[in-house]
Order: C-alpha cells, then sequence, then structure tokens
C-alpha cells in the first residue's frame, strides 16, 4: 500500500450518511487512513499536506456492494437472455470449471479496475471452486476494501461439472487454508468470508460447518438464497421447507450471513433474518436480467432486517455499477409501493451503512465521521446527468453515473484521482481479460 499523507479536502460538500443523515460543507481531514475532521472552516495546511480544493464536489461514503462475483467478470456479454438454473448449468458452471489460474487473474482485475471507477470502495465478494488465491492477489494490489471467499458445493448436481465438484472435507480444508493464508492480509483490508454456493449444491454438513467457522472467524457467512423459484422447490423437494426457514435451522442464520437475493419471502423470514443479525443483499439489475422477480425490499426494512445492495456478476449483470443498482433499487418498487417508496435516502444508506453492516464493519466504514476509515468517493456532479443539484443525495442515487467520479479514496488512499485510475491502465486490463477468456472458451 501506499504511504499515508494527510489529505485535506478544502470546502467539499460531504453527505457523511450518520445516524441524523447529515449533509456538512466545510474542509475534511484524512490522516493516517482515517477521518480526523469534518466541516473545519479552516484547516492548517503542512508541508507535505495532500490540498484538494473542492468547491463543487460531493463526498459521499465509499460504495459497499456486498454481493460480487470477480471470478465471472470475464463472462460478461456471454450468458444472456436465460434463467438461474438453466444459465448455472449450461454457461457460468461450465466457464467457472474452466478458469485457470491466469484467467481468474485477468477476470478479478477486470472487475476490480471497474468497481473502483465507480465509485465502490468495499466489496463483499464470492469466488468459484478453485484458484481463489489469485482473486486474492488481485484483490491486495488493487487497495479495494475486500472481504470473500472460494465458492464452496459439494453437491454434484445436475450440470455441476466435474471441475467444481468437491467433498466436504476438502471444501473445508481448502477454505480454512485460503482464511490463514489471506485473512488480514494488505493491512487489513483483505479479509476471508466463508461462501457455500446455494443449498441446492450444499450438504448440510457444509452449511453448518461453514457457520461455525464464519462465526469464529467474525466474518460473514456468504450464501444465495430465494432468488428464483425453481431453486425454491428444489429446497423445498430436498428438505420440506423454504430456503431461509432451512439456513436458520442449520445455523447460518446466527452467523450474522449476508444473503443474496431473497426475492421470494416465506412468512416468518422477516423474523428469521432479524434474529440472527443477518442481511439482505439486494441486486436489481440481476434480479431482472435473470428474471428471477422483484425483491420485497420495503417489507425486509419494515421488518428490521438490514438490506444491502450488491451488483452480482456480470453475466448476469453486464456491469458492475454501484450507482445504476442505487437507481434501479429506488426506482423498482415505486409502481408497487407508490412514488414515496424508497426515498433516495434511504437507497443511499442500503449502499453505503447497509453493505458495512452486511461485512461487519459498521464501526469502522459506511459514513463520514471522525474516527472512522477514510473510505471516500468524491463525485463531480456539475456535469450535464447531474445538473443542477439542489439535493446531492437526489443527484448521486437518481442521476449520477460512474463518470461523476472524480476521486476514490480506500483508507486515506487514492485509488482514483481526477478521473484517472492509478493502480490500472482501463485498455491494458479489457486486452488482457479478452484473450483470457478467448484461451478459456477454447477448453469449454
Amino acid at each position: 500500500m501506499g504511504s499515508l499523507r494527510r489529505i485535506i479536502l478544502k470546502n467539499i460538500t460531504a453527505v457523511t450518511m450518520n445516524a441524523g443523515g447529515s449533509i456538512v460543507r466545510g474542509n475534511m481531514v484524512l490522516e493516517n487512513g482515517r477521518i480526523t475532521a469534518i466541516g473545519e472552516a479552516t484547516s492548517t495546511q503542512r508541508a507535505g499536506d495532500d490540498f484538494l480544493h473542492c468547491d463543487g464536489l460531493v463526498a459521499i461514503p465509499g460504495i459497499v456492494q456486498a454481493h460480487i462475483h470477480l471470478t465471472q467478470t470475464l463472462f460478461r456479454n456471454r450468458a444472456d437472455d436465460m434463467e438461474l438454473l438453466d444459465w448455472l448449468r449450461q454457461r457460468i458452471w461450465p466457464f467457472e470449471a474452466a478458469h485457470t489460474a491466469e484467467s481468474s487473474a485477468a477476470s478479478a482485475r477486470l472487475g476490480l479496475a471497474e468497481l473502483i471507477a465507480g465509485g465502490t470502495t468495499s466489496i463483499l465478494d464470492m469466488g468459484t471452486v478453485r484458484h481463489h488465491d489469485e482473486v486474492f492477489h488481485a484483490a491486495e494490489q488493487s487497495g479495494i476494501r475486500y472481504t470473500g471467499g472460494k465458492t464452496m458445493m459439494d453437491v454434484a448436481g445436475e450440470g455441476v461439472p466435474a471441475g467444481l465438484r468437491e467433498t466436504t472435507q476438502a471444501s473445508l480444508d481448502e477454505a480454512e487454508a485460503l482464511a490463514k493464508r489471506w485473512h488480514g492480509k494488505g493491512n487489513g483490508r483483505v479479509r476471508y468470508a466463508y461462501s457455500p454456493r446455494f443449498v441446492v449444491t450444499c450438504t448440510d454438513d457444509l452449511l453448518r460447518e461453514s457457520a461455525k467457522r464464519a462465526k469464529a472467524l467474525g466474518t460473514p457467512v456468504h450464501i444465495h438464497a430465494s432468488e428464483n423459484r425453481g431453486e425454491i422447490e428444489l429446497v423445498r423437494t430436498r428438505t420440506g421447507k423454504g430456503n431461509l426457514e432451512w439456513l436458520e435451522h442449520l445455523g447460518v442464520l446466527d452467523a450474522k450471513a449476508a444473503v443474496a437475493h431473497c426475492v421470494h419471502v416465506d412468512e416468518g423470514d422477516e423474523a428469521r433474518m432479524k434474529a440472527g443479525g443477518s442481511s439482505v443483499v439486494h441486486c436489481p439489475s440481476s434480479n431482472l436480467k435473470l428474471a428471477s422477480g422483484l425483491c420485497p425490499v420495503p417489507r425486509w426494512l419494515d421488518g428490521g432486517v438490514n438490506v444491502a445492495i450488491g451488483a452480482d456478476g456480470a453475466p448476469c449483470n453486464n456491469n458492475l455499477d454501484g450507482l445504476m443498482e442505487m437507481r434501479l433499487a429506488a426506482l423498482l418498487q415505486k409502481p408497487v409501493h407508490g412514488p414515496k417508496a424508497m426515498p433516495a435516502a434511504t437507497v443511499l444508506r442500503m449502499a453505503t451503512m447497509g453493505g458495512a453492516i452486511a461485512l461487519g464493519l459498521e464501526k469502522e466504514i459506511g459514513s463520514i465521521e471522525v474516527g472512522k476509515r477514510a473510505d471516500i468517493a468524491i463525485l463531480d456532479l456539475l456535469l450535464p446527468q447531474t445538473s443542477p443539484w439542489a439535493d446531492p443525495v437526489s443527484a448521486v442515487v437518481y442521476a449520477a453515473r460512474p463518470d461523476n467520479v472524480k476521486h476514490v479514496i480506500v483508507e486515506g488512499e487514492f485509488l482514483k484521482r481526477d478521473h484517472r485510475l492509478l493502480r490500472y491502465e482501463p485498455r491494458e486490463v479489457a486486452l488482457k481479460a479478452a484473450a483470457a477468456f478467448d484461451a478459456l472458451a477454447k477448453t469449454v
């Protein structure tokens, strides 16, 4: 990681997302990777300080995306117009099984470059069964705040290729080995998360043990559930229960799980999720594209359940744009619940503090407050698509795009500055990814 110079952001408008929802204009000081002052009228400049004039710029907490598949970024535009189970069996699983160390690294770098460019500073990522060391290495090099782990799949069901099959013990052993190698690396920015794919491809023993080990490690279990009606019927046929009811029975929801999708809700699911401190991760674009349905976000929120946001993977979304996910999350509920449903401030909270809670990092990130980690996205809203912007929250949620993101800072370090990524050359990353996919595709 680069050296952490003191940064002074002069005359910045800070959308803090603190408990009071304050919007503060003034100087912000970042020192030793943390926020040390907000809204000061003056800040004494010292030799060596990084001093930025930020008139007209808006700072938000860095976007936290709580459901990402970096390993799938290479498959973008290769799995369109399919429903979930066909999408997995006919496209995603064969591609994942064909991954090499080289293609896994290229896929991760491609996704990370896109995420950082769009203002995402933290992710919860689910890999594939193999080659996750390469994903961790790419994440550490990128500077992003990364929590993630290998996918765990010990049920060789319909459509699961040989390259993704593993025994229960082998899956647990590899996950534990990865955790020992990577948890806490990158000055603490890199953490491990146990990641059983979903009930359909996991034995009860694997799910129970993953939850137990996640609790001991202090990171969430990362899993999919209740995304698609076909998936739900498979689970009910096997267990006699709904997805979340079964995960509760196995102790998974007691491990503060980050549960992606939760589109189809059974009676009592809100109480199950809330009791275990688990979070719903809403993936609007993915749910639309795979025709999975509409996540009842207002119902989850009314039930006291934390809701976060994630783009999911590039093959079921086609981009990893957190700003796009915010806009969709705000708009999708309005035809059902009325125009006042999902106001911009609620959605921005889901994409910042909601994500931080899902990752178990709410004391460190998710809002702009003195003492918290300096993970910040700074947007220039004086572009045609966002002007005029009397209300910065509305402008960010309903109108902003990645090209509004001027600076991205993680733990006091610039990863994007003046619209330029500092650790990636985008065209080079894209060309290497294209070559990696061409090589991979020849083996499928």
